[in-house]
């Protein structure tokens, strides 16, 4: 009985270190394959890779996570200290220190939604940089004669600002720059047209324009490049983004915010009245300055022509022309004779320059040339001559004093079956095979018996 006992008893399992994180990621990541975690985020790092970093805790315990970059590339916020969020992933093991941590796939705040949270931290983070100042904001031009759009080319708020335009100043020509306003791929379009313009200098003034909509579909004039591109124009920008209640980054960053897209074409375009009343306020105000300046030059000149000193200018005057005729004569005396002397010299030169023949000496030098060739080409051929000889004299030599010459006196060369030189009889044992190498052939020969 106690031997059947013992037969019993289990064999030991043993694990590696290995094995059992291996074992134990396995069983983690079928039983947590996709759940959501809440907590506040410490210890927040992002690598150079882009990876995100990052403890969750409550007020008992915590838990690693990391969010790959691929995964990080998709949030629309960046996570911080501190912040209360929900993460969704899956839990795993990470071998080489033995720690399970969270493989986060999205991020999302608890209370504040993303999106505002991602326009409250860029928004402060641009005025921290300067980008919302008001003293790096350009004016607009009084009247301008090239009016950049850029909205969808469907929107009811290109329909606005055309209309009031063409109202307000028919002569005003409008350049459209056709842009997706919402949804993927829409900023990167809007910081194309941006760039096109600002680039070519194509327009005097521009509107970034589009209707009303909920946060998400106005994110795109969220974004941080919209926002640089922007405050990287040469042109002045009219942001006019959504209804009067309507925020953009986009309205932040542009030199003159507009409450909708009809505000702004007002803004940029003044009423024909407006501008017929300024300008004759500013013809009455230069006739005034005009008469006044009058009125004191010619009490002025009245006081001059007075003084004696006035009648004393006019002989200064008859006496520095006089000089200026005295002045020039000698001027033109001494140009004639510096063009005499340049005259002379150019001749010399021109004689000097026809008594040089170019082509004697040329062909002097040709001669010269060929003579060398000649020489050079029959030092060489002694070279080579006395080269082969030399070579021709050692292949002799050589031929002379090689080994297989002596085979032809009778003599044979021994090697033993590896195939070394045999020198000796005790190299080899009876019963050995050799083989004999004679002046034409080899022979094949057992040792027999061995002497000496």
């Amino acid at each position: 009985m106690s031997q059947l006992q013992f037969n019993l008893i289990p064999e030991r399992k043993v694990w590696t270190v290995g094995e059992l994180n291996a074992r134990i990621r396995e069983l983690l990541s079928a039983a947590f394959a996709n759940v959501w975690i809440e907590g506040e985020i410490s210890n927040f790092r992002e690598a150079q890779s882009g990876h995100l970093y990052f403890t969750l805790k409550d007020q008992s315990a915590q838990i690693r996570c990391v969010c790959f970059r691929n995964s990080a590339i998709r949030l629309k916020f960046r996570p911080e200290d501190g912040l209360h969020a929900r993460v969704r992933g899956s839990i795993s093991v990470y071998d080489a220190r033995g720690e399970y941590q969270v493989y986060v796939e999205h991020i999302e705040p608890v209370g504040l939604g993303a999106l505002q949270l991602a326009f409250e931290q860029l928004k402060k983070k641009l005025d921290a940089e300067g980008l919302f100042h008001a003293d790096r904001k350009k004016p607009l031009p009084m009247l301008p004669g090239r009016i950049g759009v850029i909205t969808s080319p469907r929107a009811a708020a290109l329909r606005d600002i055309l209309h009031i335009l063409r109202r307000r100043f028919p002569n005003a020509r409008v350049l459209i720059y056709p842009v997706r306003v919402q949804g993927d791929g829409a900023a990167e379009d809007i910081v194309r047209a941006l760039t096109f313009f600002s680039a070519r200098g194509a327009a005097d003034v521009l509107i970034l324009a589009r209707g009303g909509g909920s946060l998400e579909d106005l994110w795109p004039f969220n974004e941080e490049k919209v926002a640089r591109a922007i405050a990287a124009s040469l042109i002045p920008i009219v942001s006019a983004v959504g209804h009067e209640t309507d925020f953009t980054i986009a309205d932040f960053v542009a030199d003159v915010r507009a409450s909708t897209p009809s505000a702004a074409a007002e803004i940029v375009i003044r009423e024909r009245e407006t501008f017929d009343r300024h300008i004759a306020e500013l013809h009455r105000k230069l006739a005034d300055s005009i008469r006044y300046s009058i009125l004191v030059r010619q009490r002025r000149l009245q006081d001059l022509l007075a003084q004696r000193a006035f009648r004393r200018t006019e002989d200064l005057v008859r006496q520095y022309r006089q000089r200026l005729d005295e002045l020039s004569g000698q001027l033109a005396e001494s140009l004639r004779g510096k063009l005499e002397k340049i005259r002379s010299r150019f001749t010399d030169a021109a004689a000097r320059m026809s008594a040089f023949d170019l082509r004697a000496r040329l062909e002097a030098m040709r001669l010269r040339t060929e003579q060398r060739v000649g020489e050079l080409r029959l030092r060489v051929e002694r070279l080579l001559a006395a080269t082969r000889q030399r070579f021709e004299r050692l292949i002799l030599q050589l031929d002379e004093r090689s080994p297989l010459r002596v085979l032809d006196r009778g003599y044979a060369i021994v090697y033993d079956a590896a195939g070394n030189v045999v020198r000796a009889a005790d190299a080899v044992a009876a019963g050995d095979e050799i083989s004999l190498r004679l002046a034409r052939g080899r022979l094949i020969a057992e040792v027999k018996r061995r002497e000496g």
